[in-house]
């Protein structure tokens, strides 16, 4: 883990709780490529740490990150665990052999908001912008009425 990295306010974070190399590499090139600056973690601790210190504007889990099950894994119960507030400043993904992509249906039970098999990741880039895009469409009242509140004077 990057110790001292610095977010600038022109950088687009991505944190990856990913622990299969080949993976993480995919994914890790796809989001780069498309000019994310990319974390990684090795664990649960480091991932709890990372989330709660920088907005980061894409997520991506592994369901069997850090040797973890799907049901069982604490980087992704901590986030179905947050307030909306705490967690909507960033599309999450989840990935892995037993989802099916793009799966609305599944993203919501995990409370993610895209879900993408390993097989589909050579296309990530692309689900990518399309999860970001709908994320940033969908969340956009949310996002105004919560600046509003926290901005209207006491």
């Amino acid at each position: 883990m990057e110790e001292f990295d610095i977010i600038g306010p022109s950088d687009r974070p991505a944190l990856l709780a990913i622990s299969t190399p080949e993976v993480l590499a995919m994914v890790k090139t796809s989001l780069t490529e498309l000019g994310y600056k990319v974390h990684m973690v090795e664990n649960f601790e480091q991932f709890d740490l990372r989330y709660h210190q920088v907005s980061y504007q894409i997520v991506v889990i592994e369901e069997t990150f850090a040797g973890s099950d799907l049901l069982e894994n604490p980087t992704l119960r901590m986030i179905q665990s947050l307030p909306m507030s705490q967690r909507r400043h960033a599309t999450t993904f989840l990935v892995g052999p037993s989802l099916e992509t793009l799966n609305t249906l599944q993203a919501f039970s995990y409370s993610v908001h895209c879900v993408i098999n390993y097989s589909e990741l050579p296309m990530l880039s692309e689900l990518a912008q399309k999860a970001v895009g709908e994320n940033d469409m969908f969340l956009t009242t949310y996002r105004e009425v919560q600046r509003r509140v926290y901005l209207k004077p006491a």
